[in-house]
């Protein structure tokens, strides 16, 4: 998938996730708890994003998996979907999903939003 963000939707994102840090900080500490497990599994964000928000994630599925450590990647999602604190988390995703919860998730880690214009292949 092919996605294309400006940086006007980039900074916007950043600036919601700075406020999800300073109003949220629980939700936020979550998420980026989140955000740093599919990292160390080499999973994608994309299919983290799509587990936690309830969508078809099949496409985004890890090609070199584990099943029994996949299984345990996808219980933490569907906790962080059905946790009731994690819904600014949620909202903020569901916002901006058409920048890629790749991209969401880049800004999240620190990355400047500059370096994340333009065209992506999100997989």
């Amino acid at each position: 998938m092919i996605v294309t963000s400006s940086f006007q939707d980039l900074h916007v994102v950043k600036t919601d996730l700075a406020k999800l840090q300073n109003n949220y900080p629980n939700q936020f500490t979550k998420f980026i708890n989140a955000i740093k497990l599919t990292r160390q599994l080499q999973y994608g964000f994309q299919y983290m994003g799509c587990l936690i928000m309830g969508e078809d994630a099949y496409r985004f599925l890890p090609q070199a998996q584990i099943s029994y450590v996949l299984s345990i990647y996808e219980r933490e999602m569907e906790k962080l979907k059905k946790d009731a604190e994690f819904s600014e988390v949620r909202q903020l995703l569901s916002d901006h999903k058409q920048i890629s919860y790749d991209n969401i998730c880049k800004l999240a880690l620190g990355n400047k939003p500059e370096f994340l214009v333009g065209p992506v292949l999100v997989s």
